[in-house]
């Protein structure tokens, strides 16, 4: 609630000339702010736009390839030792995994790990500032949270995958049911609790980021990366505007709870 207070009005806190802003704050950014929105050329940008493909992106592609490692590499014989190696970035804090990834993402083919292997597989290939780019670099940030976080989602839906029952399983086998078949219309519809949690988890994930984009690209290049978690950090902390740091947390906190209270009632149901 203080953050809602504190949005209407202007100034440091630390100041005693505060000043009552009223709607100031949110009229400037929707309309004026093209950091947190830029609706006028397009394709559109800002914090706003970039936290929306995070939202987009970093659930389905985290619930995607943990689902996919959780299927393929259940009952295989290495099945231990693959899983370990996936999981190992959840054990990395973000500051780390963003300090390997300046590294992998590096323009330079002698030193960025990315740029040298399509070098050394395609010769021809030009190299790619991938953090330099405002058109990729939102992305590449993005790949890099999916990265660390599809261990979880490995590890959550590997174990639910385990806990099918299967004997329903072996019935649809009984009824000629390709594999294929038992996958969409039996496996994916019972974990479905699972898969709903973690889209959940990963959302609000991506409305809080700030450590990835602070240590990787610090919201550039020219805002292609800025998201609104970062953007609360920058207006509070970095430029003293508490007010306006406010403001957008209070935007953010509209985003969020409808997504928390609908966690709050599934989580109900399943009691």
């Amino acid at each position: 609630m203080q953050t809602i207070y504190y949005s209407f009005f202007k100034g440091n806190f630390l100041d005693p000339t505060v000043e009552f802003f009223g709607l100031g704050h949110y009229d400037r950014l929707l309309t004026g702010d093209r950091q947190f929105l830029r609706i006028n050329k397009w394709p559109p940008s800002g914090a706003l736009i970039n936290t929306i493909v995070w939202i987009i992106f970093l659930p389905t592609l985290t619930v995607i390839f943990g689902l996919v490692i959780a299927v393929l590499a259940d009952g295989k014989k290495y099945e231990t030792f693959i899983k370990s190696i996936i999981f190992v970035p959840m054990a990395i804090s973000a500051t780390a995994a963003s300090v390997i990834f300046r590294f992998v993402y590096n323009n330079d083919p002698e030193t960025g790990a990315l740029n040298a292997l399509l070098v050394f597989l395609l010769p021809e290939f030009e190299p790619v500032p991938w953090l330099g780019r405002k058109t990729m670099a939102n992305f590449a940030v993005i790949f890099a949270a999916v990265w660390i976080w599809t261990g979880l989602a490995m590890t959550i839906l590997s174990a639910a995958y385990k806990a099918l029952p299967q004997e329903i399983i072996e019935a649809a086998i009984i009824d000629g049911a390709t594999q294929w078949q038992r996958f969409w219309r039996l496996v994916l519809p019972m974990l479905s609790i699972p898969i709903t949690f973690l889209v959940v988890v990963m959302i609000i994930n991506a409305l809080k980021m700030i450590d990835l984009v602070y240590v990787m690209t610090m919201g550039g290049p020219r805002g292609g990366t800025r998201v609104i978690g970062f953007s609360i950090y920058v207006e509070m902390f970095a430029n003293g505007k508490i007010g306006y740091g406010s403001a957008i947390g209070a935007i953010l906190l509209i985003l969020v709870l409808p997504i928390i209270l609908y966690q709050l009632r599934q989580t109900k149901k399943q009691l």
